[in-house]
């Protein structure tokens, strides 16, 4: 394992951290003043989300790169199926095909990919996948020519309704393997599979060479809320150096981006103290 003790230029700073994925949360930051934030503490890449970036995505990347700082990820592809997707398939492909030219814009080295929950009236994970896996086949010899990979974000099973039918590694590997092109990719974050005994297996069939990214954040023991009470490293249950060994050992050499929804505790502090904690509890815990 990387010791980060002494170095943490390998920390990335997805900005949902400081509430720039919801309106209405977070000190409201501009691109400018994390991208400064961020450089002035020493991080080595930022994940911005696509509500903040606009139209600016070429000058953003820009200016993250002119400080010193690469540009980890982007979030997010629309969901591509169940009741928070677009409301037909052209649209979600409209939606799909916007988030991966602006990724490419931003010159990001990955787009994430929330596939959405159930087809409604469906009931069937199986059903739900393979339209997933036909919307993903179909785009993805787009994005190897935007030079963008594309990265499946396997979310925890209490989301299986409505923001992923993907739920586990497995299942993203196997996509993987069945569409089998080199766009495609996966990432893999602490609060989705701290609980999954078979992770370290899986990630030696995905290979460092399939795997986009690692999120830490923490699952607190009395989460109040599933989707916004995300912890910091080191205040829940998450076993994570375990977690990075089993990442680490499949190949994985890339940034570690921090990515916490927290409408109930970090999102309400100043982002200066946030920053700061993030790189102790790199340095520490992780």
């Amino acid at each position: 394992m990387r010791d980060f003790t002494g170095d943490h230029s390998a920390l990335a700073l997805n900005t949902a951290t400081l509430g720039h994925n919801v309106d209405g949360h977070g000190a409201g930051w501009s691109p400018e003043q994390v991208i400064d934030a961020c450089a002035q503490r020493g991080y080595g890449a930022i994940t911005y989300w696509r509500r903040e970036i606009g139209k600016r995505a070429v000058e953003i990347g820009e200016r993250t790169r002119a400080a010193g700082l690469a540009v980890s990820g982007l979030c997010r592809s629309p969901f591509l199926v169940g009741p928070l997707a677009p409301p037909t398939r052209s649209a979600v492909l409209d939606d799909f095909r916007a988030s991966i030219s602006m990724a490419s814009d931003l010159g990001a080295s990955c787009l994430t990919i929330c596939v959405g929950g159930i087809v409604p009236g469906s009931h069937s994970m199986t059903e739900s996948l393979k339209q997933v896996r036909e919307i993903v086949a179909g785009v993805a010899e787009e994005a190897q020519s935007a030079n963008v990979k594309l990265a499946l974000e396997p979310l925890h099973p209490a989301y299986g309704g409505n923001r992923s039918c993907l739920v586990t590694v497995r299942d993203a590997v196997d996509m993987c393997e069945q569409i089998e092109h080199p766009a495609l990719t996966v990432a893999i974050d602490v609060y989705h599979v701290w609980w999954d005994m078979t992770l370290g297996q899986e990630l030696l069939r995905l290979g460092a060479d399939r795997i986009a990214g690692y999120h830490l954040c923490d699952w607190l023991a009395n989460t109040q809320d599933v989707l916004l009470d995300r912890g910091m490293m080191g205040d829940g249950v998450a076993d994570l150096k375990s977690i990075r060994a089993a990442v680490e050992s499949a190949g994985y050499e890339g940034y570690c981006e921090v990515e916490i929804f927290s409408a109930l505790n970090w999102w309400k502090r100043d982002p200066n103290e946030v920053l700061d904690i993030c790189v102790e509890r790199f340095r520490s815990v992780c």
